[in-house]
């Protein structure tokens, strides 16, 4: 029989902040939104749930956080918080990617097994990729990326066909991306209609976390990073009037 596992999670890789403590088989999350706050907010919510848990920080077996792609303020956020705590305590520190938490939370909720996944990354791009779910035992079941974390305009995202035929059957659309730039997609109207807006959550990251926990596949607090897909924050005034004059076109 596995192990109890008492994982604690941080996400802050978008407008919503959020942290879960996974015991056993059962989670509780605190979340607030708001993205200025998150550096204020976050210790507070880690500290209400382990006190509600009894439980000391000590007591953990791994903390997990969100290491991106997301906002780099709050995917800075969430790893320095970690980091800080880890180092504190010698715990081990599990990143997970903020797309595939969308993923898990996706099947979760609906039960989906192919799943795209993507979130808003601002001046007119998106932070995306693909992963199907395969039911099985360690190498052959869990999650598999079918296309990889990338960042691009929403016209070309390209989803990979979920059976040999070509077809999307089975697909679904899922993340705060697919909002936010509905009528720039070239994706069918009946894939379109799977989407449903959602943001990462610590909830999601811990199942993920306990997973690699028991995999062995952890990291030490120094080797926490970020993950980066854009080097670029902002537009420049230029590129900002030329984007405008586009939209009136």
């Amino acid at each position: 029989m596995q192990p109890m596992s008492i994982i604690l999670s941080i996400e802050t890789s978008s407008e919503l902040a959020s942290a879960a403590l996974l015991v056993g088989q059962h989670v509780t999350q605190r979340q607030t939104t708001g993205v200025t706050n998150h550096s204020h907010a976050i210790l507070p919510m880690v500290q209400s749930l382990l006190a509600e848990a009894g439980l000391c920080l000590s007591d953990c077996d791994a903390i997990a956080f969100g290491e991106g792609p997301g906002s780099f303020t709050g995917v800075r956020t969430a790893c320095g918080v970690v980091q800080g705590l880890a180092f504190g305590t010698g715990l081990p520190v599990i990143p997970v990617v903020t797309l595939l938490a969308l993923a898990e939370a996706c099947r979760r909720a609906t039960g989906a097994v192919h799943v795209l996944t993507a979130l808003d990354a601002r001046m007119g791009e998106i932070y995306w990729a693909q992963y199907y779910y395969a039911h099985g035992e360690g190498v052959t079941g869990g999650w598999q990326v079918v296309s990889a974390p990338a960042l691009c305009a929403p016209s070309m995202l390209i989803p990979v066909p979920t059976s040999e035929s070509g077809s999307f059957t089975g697909l679904r659309l899922y993340g705060s991306g697919f909002a936010a730039y509905q009528d720039q997609f070239l994706l069918s109207a009946g894939l379109m209609a799977t989407a449903q807006q959602a943001l990462p959550e610590a909830s999601a990251l811990a199942w993920l976390a306990d997973i690699e926990f028991n995999a062995g596949h952890c990291l030490g607090a120094g080797q926490a990073q970020p993950l980066y897909l854009r080097n670029k924050i902002a537009l420049t005034i230029a590129e900002r009037r030329a984007a405008a004059e586009l939209k009136k076109s």
